[in-house]
């Protein structure tokens, strides 16, 4: 039987990708929980350029970064495909999971990040990207269609880590009249039984990222 492992921390987004892909495709697999203030040789051993999670482990053999461990366990683990059969359509769902890391993703966390006009530009450049997610998402359930796929997996967690950013920022970029489609999207994702079994608690990552929020403002120049 394979070995399956994967290095993470109980906080990360990018994590939490490849714990959903191997619970939807039914995978077994063993949790090695990583402190990033203290790794592990271990880590350090199998991800040596970046010495980041998430890491993937199989029959000894070792990946890095998400995206790219997403790739190998659609491609190893054939039953319950995360991406469509048509070769447009497979290109469009990792165009959009791309999408969300470069162009998603950054803004977001700068709002979390910053305040005044600098959080209010970030705000701006969130929303210009979400809007091009709320177009692709007309018409359909997930951005995989009926089901979730890929893009869904990798835009995950706009459903909850997104959620805590806003909190703690004391903005809201994702409003139901502004955005209606991603605001039902991220209900609808996250009440999927595999999805919300497997979320982290909301209440610690409102501490943590409250935690990293203050720290970052306070080395910021004044």
């Amino acid at each position: 039987m394979a070995e399956v492992k994967l290095f993470r921390t109980w906080s990360s987004s990018f994590a939490l990708r490849i714990v959903w892909a191997l619970k939807l495709k039914d995978v077994p697999y063993d949790t090695i929980f990583e402190d990033l203030s203290n790794k592990s040789p271990l880590l350090l051993q199998h991800n040596p350029i970046h010495k980041l999670v998430p890491v993937l482990v199989h029959n000894g053999k070792s990946i890095a970064e998400s995206l790219v461990i997403l790739e190998y366990i659609e491609e190893t683990w054939k039953h319950n495909p995360l991406l469509p059969a048509d070769p447009h359509n497979r290109a469009a769902a990792r165009f959009w999971a791309k999408f969300g890391d470069d162009k998603v993703f950054p803004p977001i966390l700068d709002t979390l990040c910053s305040e005044g006009k600098e959080q209010e530009e970030a705000i701006v450049k969130a929303k210009d990207s979400l809007k091009y997610l709320e177009e692709e998402l007309k018409g359909k359930k997930f951005f995989g269609g009926e089901q979730i796929g890929f893009a869904d997996i990798a835009l995950g967690w706009l459903a909850h880590h997104e959620n805590v950013f806003a909190e703690v920022a004391n903005v809201k970029l994702i409003a139901e009249d502004e955005f209606p489609l991603l605001s039902k999207w991220r209900e609808t994702f996250a009440d999927v039984p595999i999805i919300k079994e497997n979320l982290p608690p909301r209440a610690k990552l409102v501490t943590k990222f409250q935690a990293i929020r203050e720290s970052r403002l306070a080395k910021a120049p004044k």
